[in-house]
C-alpha cells in the first residue's frame, strides 16, 4: 500500500505504511452495516391467541379482547411454517427500517401479550384525606383535598379495582398503551410532592425528597 505524506510543502511515498485511524473507520462502518436488532429477529410465540394476518394489518384475538395495528411499510410480517409465531422483517436495510424493526416486533408482542395475560398497573395514594372509589362501574373518583372531587371516565377495555382502605388502585386491561396512558391520567391529577410524598404514585415509583427549609435558630 503506498501512500502520499504532505511535510513542509514536499510530498514522499512511503511503502507499507498504514494507520490505525483508518483501520479503525473501517472496522467501525463495517459493524454498523452489519449491526441487526437483536429485538426485531426473535419471532413471537402466538401460543392460545388467534392471528390474522392482511397486508401489514394485524388482528390478535384472545380470552381478553381483540386488539388490530397496521404496521408502517418498512417492515414485512409473516407467519412461521407452523404458524406457531408472527415473524417481522425489513423490506430494505434503511436507516428508517432499522429504526422501527424492534419497535414493530415489541408492540406485536404487547398485543399477543395483552390478549392473553393483560396488563396492569398499580398506584398508591399518600396524604391525610386522599381517597378513592368506584362511581358506577364506568367511573373513578378521587378525593385529593380539592373543593370538589375528580371523576375520571373509564377507557373501553379498561378494569380500575380498589381496595377496602381506598388508597391503593389497580388498572388492567388488555391494550398496554390504553393502560399506561389512563394510569399516567390518574397520577398526573396530584403528583407526588417531594417534601412530604403526598400524592399519587406508582407503587415501585421512587420519589427523590428534598429537605425543607431550616427555620432561624
Amino acid at each position: 500500500m503506498k501512500m502520499r505524506v504532505m511535510s513542509g510543502g514536499r510530498s514522499s511515498l512511503r511503502a507499507g505504511a498504514t494507520t490505525t485511524r483508518a483501520t479503525c473507520s473501517q472496522a467501525t462502518r463495517l459493524v454498523t452495516t452489519c449491526k441487526e436488532s437483536r429485538i426485531g429477529k426473535k419471532p413471537v410465540p402466538v401460543g392460545k391467541s388467534e392471528v390474522k394476518l392482511q397486508g401489514q394489518i394485524l388482528t390478535v384475538k384472545g380470552p381478553l379482547g381483540t386488539l388490530t395495528r397496521e404496521f408502517p411499510s418498512e417492515i414485512a410480517l409473516s407467519m412461521t411454517e407452523d404458524n406457531s409465531a408472527i415473524k417481522f422483517t425489513k423490506r430494505e436495510e434503511t436507516r428508517k427500517s432499522k429504526q422501527l424493526h424492534g419497535l414493530c416486533r415489541s408492540l406485536g408482542q404487547n398485543m399477543v401479550t395483552g390478549v392473553i395475560d393483560g396488563w396492569k398497573k398499580n398506584l398508591s395514594l399518600i396524604g391525610v384525606g386522599y381517597r378513592a372509589s368506584m362511581k358506577g362501574s364506568k367511573q373513578l373518583e378521587l378525593s385529593l383535598g380539592f373543593i370538589h372531587p375528580v371523576i375520571l371516565d373509564l377507557p373501553e377495555g379498561v378494569k380500575v379495582t380498589v381496595d377496602k382502605s381506598q388508597t391503593a388502585i389497580e388498572i388492567t386491561g388488555y391494550d398496554k398503551e390504553v393502560v399506561g396512558n389512563f394510569a399516567a391520567i390518574v397520577r398526573s391529577k396530584r403528583p407526588p410532592e417531594v417534601y412530604k410524598g403526598k400524592g399519587i404514585r406508582y407503587v415501585d415509583e421512587y420519589v427523590r425528597m428534598k429537605e425543607g427549609k431550616a427555620g432561624k435558630k
